[in-house]
């Protein structure tokens, strides 16, 4: 198993999770009745700061249909948490317009890279004609200097 499950942390976002979904409005419990299901989710809520008892919690109360989406969720969420240990695999994201995307995007097909690549590619691109420019203008400089004389 390429990534490590800590039972304090994955039982945390366990309650994390189920708390939402009933935040969200979601059957949570395997109850039909009202009372019974609130007084489940009562009991939930105090589990906050007991993270192993909330598996005893899913075993006894929880809905069954969502043991799978449970499931998928914390695999996710735990590969988010190790890729974020390292800075290569953390994941990083911009802001962009949609116009300026599309720019890049067929940029990108262009010169048959990744997004990151075009990005990397123009910035370098940039750097390079701007220290050519400052050349060009101080050999100007230089020259109408000379010519003065």
């Amino acid at each position: 198993m390429k990534y490590q499950q800590l039972d304090n942390l994955e039982c945390g976002w366990k309650w994390q999770y189920l708390v939402r979904k009933w935040k969200d409005g979601e059957l949570i419990t395997r109850y039909q009745d009202t009372s019974e299901s609130m007084a489940a989710i009562e009991g939930l809520k105090k589990l906050e700061h007991q993270p192993n008892q909330v598996l005893n919690w899913m075993d006894e109360h929880m809905n069954p249909k969502l043991h799978n989406k449970m499931k998928q969720a914390i695999r996710a969420k735990r590969k988010r948490h190790f890729n974020a240990e390292h800075t290569h695999t953390k994941k990083k994201s911009i802001d962009l317009d949609y116009a300026v995307w599309e720019k890049l995007s067929e940029r990108s097909q262009e010169l048959g890279c990744t997004l990151s690549d075009a990005i990397e590619y123009l910035v370098s691109e940039a750097s390079r004609s701007e220290k050519a420019s400052k050349k060009v203008s101080n050999l100007k400089a230089d020259l109408s200097k000379l010519l003065d004389f």
